[in-house]
């Protein structure tokens, strides 16, 4: 057998176990990527406004128990929500805290400053956000007798006359049926 006979005979075996191997790489990358988890929506930015005076109804703030009390979270987002905030999600988190700690885009920041004053000597903490949106962040040692303030602050001045806050989706109404044919 020559040399060349030799090589015609396993390139075919060859190229098909080639294009197997492709084939196989193709099928574990798709099951991969279909199989992954859908990353969440990007944060949208905030929306720059021009006002004197921040009030809980311009502010989006999420609660996160990191304690073992159960309920906590709950009970601060209604009595935050009943001051006007606008509350987004309630909840657990798998940071563990021991009191009260906020969570906003600056510590300086007019909103960060508006939740803080609602409690009694928290923690704070800047992460940059672009939301603006504030994190509260409660814990086993929190007091809900003394936990939050007896008579808060219901605004903070805004010395820069401009605030960034969360955009607030606004509703679309409903289109009313007519009786015309269309």
């Amino acid at each position: 057998m020559t040399v060349r006979k030799v090589l015609r005979a396993i390139s075919t075996p060859l190229t098909l176990l080639i294009l197997l191997g492709i084939l196989g790489y193709g099928a574990w990358w798709g099951y991969k990527t279909v199989t992954a988890e859908v990353p969440p929506p990007p944060a949208t930015p905030c929306v720059t406004m021009g006002i004197e005076d921040l009030t809980p109804a311009s502010v989006t703030v999420n609660v996160y128990n990191g304690g073992d009390l159960r309920g906590l979270a709950s009970s601060i987002g209604k009595a935050l929500r009943e001051g006007g905030f606008i509350v987004g999600t309630v909840g657990n988190t798998d940071t563990r805290v021991r009191a009260t700690v906020i969570v906003g885009a600056s510590r300086y920041s007019p909103e960060v400053t508006l939740v803080a004053s609602w409690f009694v000597d928290p923690e704070i903490m800047e992460d940059g956000r672009i939301d603006h949106t504030v994190d509260v962040l409660v814990g086993n040692e929190y007091d809900q007798g003394s936990g939050m303030v007896e008579n808060p602050p219901t605004s903070v001045p805004v010395t820069s006359g401009n605030v960034c806050l969360p955009e607030t989706p606004t509703p679309t109404p409903t289109p009313e049926p007519s009786d015309e044919p269309s």
